[in-house]
């Protein structure tokens, strides 16, 4: 039986890093294999942390093994939990790495565990490059990305990102699999009655938690656009706030458009997201920069289409008329494609190709990608 180790968040902590480890996790497990999950004792100092709080009230999922060892901070933790690790000769460790603060003690721990000469390290990569930039990010990436054997990308630019730091050719391109545990779709009515909503009006979703690099503001200054004002319908912003909300208040307010706006800002409950998707028809990321997204994948799960804006691996995953639009970041680009949605009534074409796309998003693909490296 094979030993997986995935090395990144997991419960108690909340989000999508834990989500997509646990998710991994238990499709190493459908295949037979033994699966840790090795996590943070600390992952984020407290004042580092924009957020309300890094855990969630919710149950540990059940089946797995969780390890909360790592310390982000303390040199000697990480020595102690790569010699711990080195013991347990696992055949695999798949480090998840998304921000540099994060390199010295991941890659310490993999440059620890590779000692053992029997346990193979990859990363499972959401970003080389940083959405927010901070001096030292290069250092310290360098020094992560010099830690580990083998890599998988998510999106064609994180592999062009990759190649800045290291031109092996053990690496590989896999699309973010869907995230297909929040449960199952129900109607509209259902959701909306959930959400207090009145489900004869046409709804947008922003969703996930709210920094600048994800665009929030374009989406506003889009929605008080020429070209929406008589649109009926309304935008849930279902996400809390990384930043200063007060900036996106004063926004609301200038325009207007207040009486458009159904904000629900604090984090969302997995039990609550089912909810949140299937009274939307159609999920707007109007970010800045990208990579690619998780939020992009529960949007598959739940057959919603999409509107993107033209940045990172986000055009990678809509079909540009097709299965939602693609188009620049600027309010007016992603006004009109809103309005032509409705206007034109692409939603059922749109939900249609969604749901045949989503087939090329399966977990099985990612699986199989750790085992095709582990071989080369």
């Amino acid at each position: 039986m094979k030993h997986v180790v995935i090395a990144g968040p997991a419960h108690p902590l909340r989000g999508g890093l834990a989500a997509f480890g646990e998710r991994l996790g238990r499709a190493f497990q459908d295949e037979g294999c033994r699966v840790t999950l090795l996590s943070f004792s600390l992952q984020y100092p407290n004042f580092l942390f924009p957020g309300k709080s890094q855990y969630t009230d919710a149950p540990p999922p059940e089946g797995l093994r969780i390890e909360s060892r790592i310390n982000s901070i303390n040199p000697l933790n990480w020595i102690r939990t790569g010699i711990w690790l080195r013991k347990q000769r696992p055949d695999v460790v798949i480090f998840k790495y998304w921000i540099p603060f994060m390199a010295p003690c991941l890659g310490t721990i993999a440059r620890i565990v590779r000692g053992n000469g029997h346990t193979q390290v990859m990363c499972i990569l959401d970003n080389v490059i940083p959405h927010e930039k901070r001096i030292g990010d290069g250092i310290l990436t360098r020094y992560f990305i010099r830690s580990i054997d083998r890599f998988i990308a998510m999106s064609k630019q994180v592999m062009e990102e990759l190649l800045q730091f290291t031109n092996t050719s053990q690496r590989l391109l896999v699309p973010h699999p869907i995230y297909d545990h929040y449960g199952k779709s129900t109607s509209k009515e259902i959701a909306c009655e959930k959400l207090g909503l009145d489900p004869t009006l046409p709804y947008l979703l922003f969703f996930g938690f709210i920094r600048a690099y994800k665009g929030l503001d374009l989406l506003l200054k889009a929605i008080g656009e020429h070209e929406l004002h008589s649109f009926p319908g309304k935008l849930i912003i279902a996400g809390e706030f990384y930043e200063d909300e007060e900036p996106y208040m004063d926004l609301i307010r200038n325009l207007g458009i207040e009486d458009k706006i159904i904000l629900r800002k604090d984090y969302i409950p997995d039990e609550e997201v089912a909810a949140y998707f299937c009274a939307a028809d159609l999920l707007v990321q109007p970010y800045h920069t990208a990579t690619q997204s998780g939020i992009s994948q529960m949007a598959f799960h739940f057959d919603k289409p999409m509107i993107v804006t033209r940045v990172g691996g986000l055009p990678e995953i809509v079909l540009d008329g097709i299965s939602g639009f693609v188009v620049d970041k600027d309010p007016a680009s992603i006004a009109k494609a809103i309005a032509r949605t409705y206007s034109e009534n692409r939603i059922p074409d749109f939900t249609a190709a969604v749901r045949e796309e989503k087939k090329k998003y399966d977990w099985h693909n990612m699986t199989s990608a750790v085992w095709k490296l582990c071989k080369t």
